[in-house]
């Protein structure tokens, strides 16, 4: 059974010389409702990007603030939290190819505040809140990521052998470069990123959603449909569907 809708596949380049940083993560607001379905507000975008700046070879439409930033990789300074070395030295790895703070989707549609690394051999997720390890991902076990053509911060990552992971960020941009030159680097595989306005992944063991995006015009009464995620002014409106 085809988990996806039609989608185009296409290769990450290796980014130009960065210009300077622009940190955006303070755009970010979440509000978890008791029904699961919360509310994310992320900056519109309001023009698209020559091929030159655009990693994603001009096909995918992005933010200024995406492309106007310096790739530092590490946001949280990983050396100045016990927890987090204790945790990858347990596991073995020591070089930290990106790490920050991300919001997470679960199975039942919350959203959690996750902290999100990548090491040269895995993806970590662990919990700021109880400072320990969530869930521990080879690079050899992802498939391909899974991005929409929109100016949104939504990413999955699919994992064929578990459960996929779905996050949101403002930094999607760097996470993507960098998973795709790791896992080359790693193994000399070349990692699919499809891109797709509607696209599906497993959010638990038996539970399949779907990921819709549309450009939206004005503002929209969040009261009038809670499972639209992010919806602002000249932005993207996500939903998310269940299968």
């Amino acid at each position: 059974m085809l988990r996806y809708q039609p989608s185009r596949r296409v290769k990450i380049e290796e980014p130009a010389d960065p210009p300077t940083r622009y940190n955006d993560l303070d755009d970010e607001t979440l509000d978890d409702g008791d029904d699961g379905r919360g509310s994310l507000k992320l900056r519109p975008s309001n023009s698209n990007v020559t091929e030159d700046q655009e990693p994603f070879m001009g096909v995918k439409v992005r933010r200024r603030a995406s492309r106007n930033r310096d790739y530092i990789g590490d946001y949280l300074d990983v050396q100045s939290r016990p927890f987090v070395m204790k945790i990858l030295e347990k596991q073995g790895d020591r070089k930290v190819l990106f790490a920050d703070k991300v919001l997470k989707f679960t199975g039942s549609g919350k959203m959690k505040r996750r902290i999100l690394l990548i090491t040269d051999f895995a993806i970590y997720i662990l919990d700021p809140d109880t400072d320990s390890l969530k869930r521990r991902i080879a690079l050899a076990a992802v498939e391909k990521l899974c991005l929409s053509e929109l100016s949104d911060n939504f990413l999955a990552i699919i994992i064929p052998t578990e459960y996929d992971l779905l996050i949101a960020s403002t930094r999607k941009t760097e996470i993507v470069t960098v998973l795709a030159a790791a896992t080359k680097s790693a193994s000399d595989y070349e990692l699919e990123v499809s891109l797709s306005n509607s696209f599906e992944y497993n959010a638990a063991a038996e539970v399949v959603k779907e990921v819709q995006f549309e450009e939206v015009e004005g503002v929209y009464d969040c009261n009038k449909s809670l499972s639209f995620l992010d919806t602002i002014l000249g932005g993207v409106g996500t939903r998310i569907v269940l299968k």
